[in-house]
């Protein structure tokens, strides 16, 4: 009988992640292992998560929790009771949780309080940032997870630093975690849906007239949204970089970065008057949009982690819109550079890519084929756990 996995997602980064390994599990290991998918609602707006299942093949939720927006304590104490309760019924062989939002850590909190085994994709990342709720978020889960698959190897160093000590070959449960170096299933969807994004997505990109060449731009964190001085100064950023350029800025919005826009416009003409500076504010963008847009710009401008890597992945430079990022080898290697909300670095920065080329791949993310090793993994630590269980009755 296959062992039961239930994968908890509820954010875009977190589809998009869930896609390659569930793909895996269907292609490959769909005799030994039954996913059933978990969705938190913690985005719960049609663009933000129907379009994401549909065009990334994602078999639908199998739970839907509709826990919708509130607070980081209302929203993830909800999540907990609501998966509590599930997890008690269905008695999962293991959870699996994605990422770094509420729903990762109320997947991983719930889950490990009644002893059932929580695997953590994309573990070990550090932004040594805890003013940010994602840092809080993997920190947390990255200490209940019995195993820990990370993207790279600082985050396998990351976690050695922080006492994670566990050698192949020894028990795994919850008190004695494996790490384990993975690569990124994020690289396995890049290689997977490039062509599929030419295909689908040309249409509606050109609708977009960017034939002239044009730079994208994402902004949603709260740090960048809540504080009208800061996006101020990162959507001059934008138009400075445009002008300099003489490319159009685009920037598909967040709704709650849409929300925070209109609201400041009320007050300063500068949020009414975009469309002026060359920033041209669209929608947003399904992943497939989103892959033909990274794929196809000249320049990248993100405060979003996922988009930093996939700035690498089509080979794009990349300016981060936060003061640190935990994707520091994309720092380290020269691909991208921080700026934070700095008009002068965002300037300097777009100057330097503009009169430099672009550093040469250095296989950070692995070899295109993460989810297929993790899934391998996952089920090797479950036939160990059965048979330690057979052998004690």
């Amino acid at each position: 009988m296959p062992f039961t996995i239930f994968t908890i997602v509820g954010a875009r980064p977190q589809f998009i992640k869930a896609a390659a390994v569930s793909r895996a599990i269907r292609t490959v290991y769909s005799n030994e292992l039954t996913e059933f998918i978990v969705h938190t609602g913690q985005h719960y707006d049609s663009d933000m998560s129907d379009v994401f299942f549909e065009e990334l093949e994602i078999p639908k939720p199998a739970f839907h929790l509709h826990v919708g927006s509130a607070s980081h304590g209302a929203q993830t104490a909800a999540m907990m009771t609501a998966l509590e309760t599930l997890f008690q019924t269905e008695k999962p062989d293991l959870v699996l949780v994605y990422g770094d939002t509420n729903s990762t850590l109320a997947g991983a909190l719930a889950a490990s309080k009644i002893l059932i085994p929580v695997v953590h994709v994309e573990a070990g990342l550090r932004s040594f940032n805890k003013s940010m709720p994602e840092e809080i978020n993997r920190i947390l889960t990255d200490h209940v997870s019995t195993m820990l698959f990370t993207p790279t190897q600082t985050g396998v160093d990351n976690l050695k630093k922080e006492g994670f000590s566990q050698k192949e070959g020894d028990q795994v449960d919850a008190n004695h975690p494996l790490v384990v170096h993975s690569g990124d299933v994020m690289y396995d969807n890049a290689l997977y849906f490039r062509k599929l994004a030419e295909e689908k997505a040309k249409d509606w990109f050109h609708t977009l007239d960017a034939n002239n060449g044009f730079i994208l731009a994402t902004i949603h964190r709260n740090a960048n949204t809540d504080d009208s001085k800061r996006l101020k100064s990162l959507l001059t950023g934008l138009s400075n970089a445009s002008e300099f350029l003489n490319q159009p800025v685009f920037l598909p919005l967040h709704p709650r970065t849409l929300k925070m826009i209109q609201q400041f416009a009320e007050t300063d003409a500068f949020f009414a008057d975009l469309p002026s500076r060359n920033i041209r504010i669209l929608p947003p963008a399904s992943y497939l949009q989103m892959v033909l847009l990274e794929a196809r710009c000249s320049l990248i401008m993100t405060d979003s982690g996922g988009v930093q890597k996939e700035a690498y992945f089509y080979r794009k430079p990349c300016l981060v819109l936060r003061p640190e990022t935990e994707w520091v080898e994309l720092v380290q290697s020269g691909a991208a550079i921080l700026v934070d909300a700095d008009e002068k670095k965002m300037q300097e920065a777009v100057a330097f890519f503009s009169s430099t080329d672009y550093p040469a791949p250095d296989g950070f993310y692995g070899d295109g084929k993460s989810a297929e090793f993790i899934c391998g993994e996952i089920l090797r630590m479950l036939k160990r756990q059965k048979d330690s269980a057979n052998c004690g009755t």
